[in-house]
């Protein structure tokens, strides 16, 4: 089967196509032939071994895993001897970061545990660009942002792939959203419920006068006071993900923040697949948008990642890994 190789932290241009053996199961795992698989901000870090600190999870020097790849859909191939749930035929997506990655493959075996069956909605393609993303914006408003009815809320990063999710679910509380990202995404933005646009090139949303209930930020680069200035009395700011000096703040200070200014400061700590169904009780499988940044070739693979690093996507990029 082919397989991307990633052997330094070289950046995209340095990963390689091989030939290698089919996994061996475990009685608990299944072989999943990987129909799609989506880039997502762990590939981006794991090809490139930043921030520093993350190579504590991937290997100091070189990568531990040497095939990147957190986010799949696609058909389970084999079955282990010990597997109850699951069977050959079944299509299945999954955020797998889990359970070691190498999603950029033609196969992965993955414990059945891991696996979601896909929405009899969904295709593949639009399957994979769900269960990381979405989960995302479901924990940052639902869980840790407590989002209510009639709250103005503000989401920095609205263009990408938890962004889009986030919209869909915050048009049901509120009729107030303001979305962060560059212009060329505003129709999207706008289209799927965003009341008012900011292009982050042109405009600090901390410096404005504008004050919210509840800010989502993807993209977290300011520090601690200067958010303050951008909630009400009350209100609660909530990252999913951003510069790693700017989270250590956020973890170690947030709650001197929150003394100090009567806001709160939150990490959204994602737990993968889980609330799923929540999910869907938010946002009908029905109803659900989604939006697909490709997909492109297995082989545009370093490609389409530094497109996710330049952020010059919409929605999800998405890679088509075989029929």
């Amino acid at each position: 089967m082919k397989s991307v190789i990633q052997r330094t932290y070289k950046g995209p241009d340095h990963l390689v196509f091989e030939d290698v053996p089919k996994p061996v199961l475990n009685s608990n795992q299944v072989l999943v032939k990987v129909e799609y698989a989506a880039v997502n901000d762990f590939d981006w870090s794991m090809v490139w071994g930043k921030p520093l600190l993350y190579r504590l999870m991937f290997g100091i020097w070189k990568p531990k895993k040497t095939t990147p790849g957190m986010e799949i859909a696609g058909i389970v191939s084999e079955v282990g001897q010990g597997c109850k749930n699951l069977k050959v035929g079944d299509r299945v997506y999954a955020d797998i970061s889990e359970d070691g990655f190498s999603g950029f493959a033609e196969c992965v075996a993955l414990n059945e545990e891991t696996l979601v069956l896909t929405p009899k909605e969904f295709s593949s393609e639009k399957a994979v660009t769900i269960p990381h993303a979405s989960l995302l914006a479901y924990q940052g408003l639902i869980l840790s942002g407590r989002i209510k009815k009639g709250d103005d809320v503000l989401i920095n990063g609205a263009g990408g792939g938890m962004g889009l999710f986030a919209i869909q679910i915050a048009k049901s509380y509120t009729s107030s959203i303001t979305g962060v990202d560059k212009d060329f995404k505003f129709d999207m933005m706008k289209d799927l419920g965003c009341s008012r646009l900011i292009d982050f090139q042109k405009v600090d949303f901390t410096r404005e006068s504008t004050q919210y209930d509840l800010v989502l930020d993807a993209r977290t680069k300011r520090g601690l006071f200067s958010i303050a200035r951008s909630l009400k009395k009350g209100g609660v700011y909530v990252t999913v993900g951003g510069d790693i000096s700017r989270l250590l703040g956020i973890f170690f200070f947030g709650w001197i923040a929150k003394l100090l200014t009567g806001k709160s400061f939150k990490i959204a700590a994602l737990k993968p697949n889980k609330y799923l169904p929540e999910f869907y009780r938010e946002v009908s499988p029905e109803n659900l948008r989604t939006y697909v940044d490709g997909p492109y070739a297995f082989e545009d693979l370093p490609m389409a990642i530094k497109r996710f690093g330049d952020a010059n996507h919409i929605g999800k990029i998405v890679i088509k890994i075989q029929e």
